[in-house]
């Protein structure tokens, strides 16, 4: 397996794993996610593999066919006057395919965004886990990743 910024070709495949990520969510939490979506469209994806500041990742196999993303974002800590500031990569995504979940791509691939973090100088690899998600979460603390914060909410 390889590891390689995502590139046209890629789209299709890319589309296809947003859809098994989205399914994952609406199941969560249909009162937000729209099952049969997907979280970009063909353009946007477009956009985002020429975008140094929004990388993505995939893992391909040997026949250079994507079998898992990570979609990344580096972002910088906002001028505040009570923070120190840095450079952050977030995981706005990561999945692996269903088929083969569970043979070590998003360890490979969490592990490639690790390294890609340190090359631009960052600080920390942040990223977000839907509650519910407990494989996720289970996945992400394995790992290494620790809760930062905690976003809370009262619906109306």
């Amino acid at each position: 397996m390889n590891i390689r910024r995502a590139n046209d070709k890629d789209i299709p495949r890319l589309i296809e794993l947003l859809q098994q990520v989205l399914e994952i969510h609406a199941g969560i939490r249909p009162d937000i996610f729209i099952s049969g979506t997907t979280k970009y469209t063909h353009d946007e994806l477009l956009k985002m593999t020429l975008d140094d500041e929004k990388p993505i990742y995939v893992a391909v196999d040997e026949d250079d066919r994507c079998v898992g993303y990570a979609f990344c974002q580096l972002r910088e800590q906002p001028f505040s006057n009570n923070m120190v500031p840095f450079k952050s990569l977030f995981i706005d995504d990561l999945c692996v395919d269903s088929d083969i979940r569970g043979q070590h791509v998003g360890e490979h691939l969490f592990e490639f965004v690790k390294s890609e973090a340190k090359r631009l100088g960052c600080y920390e690899v942040t990223l977000n886990v839907w509650t519910g998600n407990t494989s996720a979460e289970h996945f992400y603390e394995k790992m290494g990743m620790k809760t930062k914060e905690r976003q809370m909410e009262y619906i109306l």
